[in-house]
């Protein structure tokens, strides 16, 4: 899987090693670290492409982001989109989450999913909502959920 930083720096160590190294390098720093994972979506035409990011907050000073995109030609409909969204934030969050208790770091999923049920996207909402939780992670949805919504929605090409 190729990650890189948003400013286009390939990273080239295996992503856990690299959190790794972040989470130490911030800490050492006096920084108090939250971690919120998101993906997001956009149909072009034949293609999806997703891009899962991996955001890292300094309480009170700003933050930085690891990006991974991909691109498939599998046609989804709004749930099934919606829920490979989910699908890969939490295979990042599963592979991750033994760093972040070790560490002790908080970690969020956001999934870019509107509570508001006049949108297609809330009908994944309560399979979603099951999934994160279900695997033991806290759980953000539209509006608050700006890993997904807003940080993973400017990188998706």
């Amino acid at each position: 899987m190729l990650w890189r930083k948003f400013n286009g720096e390939r990273i080239q160590l295996p992503i856990k090693e690299e959190v790794r190294q972040a989470i130490i390098r911030e800490t050492q720093k006096g920084f108090h670290l939250k971690v919120c994972i998101g993906t997001d979506s956009q149909v072009k035409g034949p293609e999806t492409e997703f891009a899962t990011v991996i955001v890292f907050l300094r309480e009170g000073h700003g933050g930085f982001m690891f990006i991974h995109n991909e691109k498939t030609r599998k046609q989804y409909s709004i749930k099934e989109r919606m829920l490979v969204e989910v699908a890969k934030s939490i295979e990042i969050a599963y592979e991750l989450c033994d760093l972040f208790t070790r560490y002790d770091v908080d970690m969020e999923v956001h999934a870019d999913i509107n509570t508001n049920p006049h949108f297609k996207s809330n009908e994944a909402l309560r399979e979603a909502m099951g999934y994160i939780l279900g695997m033991g992670f806290a759980f953000k949805a539209k509006p608050e959920a700006f890993a997904s919504s807003s940080c993973a929605n400017k990188v998706v090409n």
